[in-house]
């Protein structure tokens, strides 16, 4: 069998490389046994299992979450995903939803989706409502806002939302360059190897490895669009589902919350009078009532007790 010591030199070198590049990985990546690693390379005829507990050792470093990202560069672009939304008022929900679909188009952005659907306002009538998420350049956000709002009849409300995922970024970055660094050294090892389970071992890590990979670009990829187009969610409310019932110039709904007010004040004073009189006038009730009870008590109680006795003197006589 071909010796192995210099394919395991290569995986020491890697280690020592990536030991270089991420400093703030050193607690997670020396659990590793750098005993073996500096004493195995001493021996011609390593078989090709040592190297393969080598990777498995440093496995997690490579895939794994305790491998934090490189120090970031001061002068580093930063990367902020910014979203907003907006609840508006227009005549018509369906024309608007048109119209912020072509304003989507025509800054290079798309629609992710749309609704429209009825609304029973409180009289029982049917309005139309819309609601419309869209993606814009991040480049063309406050733009896009300023024109959605120049059309409605009002804004109810706005909010924007900025994330700053500059440091997962750059953790994920860096991940994948050790990664990446894994997977050529294993597809080294597989071209060195000549026993078949050897090969079988290094190509079962290699598709390992090579799904992290896929993974992580898939997450660096949601990153970099995420930052590129901006998220805008917006509720569409028809005019008419705001606007008060009006009948000559009467307001029976401004009249029936006078109404209402009107009852709420009368039974605020009735409850609060009660709350006075249990809180307040009944202890002091009770206080000057209760002996002036035990007096009268007591006079009834002589009084009839005077009548009794002239009653018993006629009756011994």
């Amino acid at each position: 069998m071909k010796p192995k010591a210099p394919l395991f030199i290569a995986v020491s070198i890697v280690a020592a490389m990536l030991l270089g590049a991420c400093t703030t990985a050193a607690n997670a990546i020396a659990d590793f046994d750098r005993s073996a690693a500096v004493e195995a390379p001493a021996s011609p005829n390593m078989s090709f299992a040592g190297d393969m507990v080598a990777m498995d050792g440093m496995q997690e470093s490579f895939g794994g979450g305790g491998v934090a990202s490189a120090p970031q560069p001061a002068d580093s672009k930063r990367l902020v995903i910014q979203n907003a939304s907006l609840t508006i008022v227009v005549d018509q929900p369906e024309d608007a939803m048109q119209s912020i679909t072509a304003l989507a188009e025509r800054f290079g952005g798309f629609v992710v989706d749309s609704y429209l659907y009825q609304r029973t306002l409180a009289n029982g009538l049917q309005a139309p409502s819309a609601s419309i998420t869209i993606r814009v350049p991040a480049e063309h956000l406050t733009e896009a806002l300023d024109l959605i709002e120049q059309d409605a009849r009002s804004v109810d409300n706005r909010s924007l939302s900025g994330q700053d995922v500059t440091a997962e970024y750059t953790d994920l970055q860096s991940r994948l360059r050790n990664l990446q660094d894994a997977e050529a050294m294993l597809r080294q090892i597989m071209q060195d190897a000549t026993d078949t389970e050897d090969v079988l071992a290094a190509f079962n890590q290699l598709n390992y490895i090579t799904e992290q990979i896929e993974v992580l670009k898939g997450q660096i990829k949601y990153y970099e669009e995420s930052a590129a187009m901006s998220s805008i969610s917006v509720e569409l409310i028809a005019s008419q589902a705001v606007q008060p019932i009006t009948i000559g110039g009467w307001e029976p709904v401004g009249v029936a919350k006078d109404a209402v007010q009107a009852l709420l004040s009368a039974l605020q004073s009735i409850v609060n009078a009660l709350i006075w009189l249990v809180l307040y006038a009944l202890p002091i009730l009770l206080v000057l009532g209760a002996p002036l009870y035990f007096l009268v008590r007591w006079l009834r109680q002589r009084r009839a007790a005077g009548r009794r006795k002239p009653a018993a003197k006629r009756k011994q006589r």
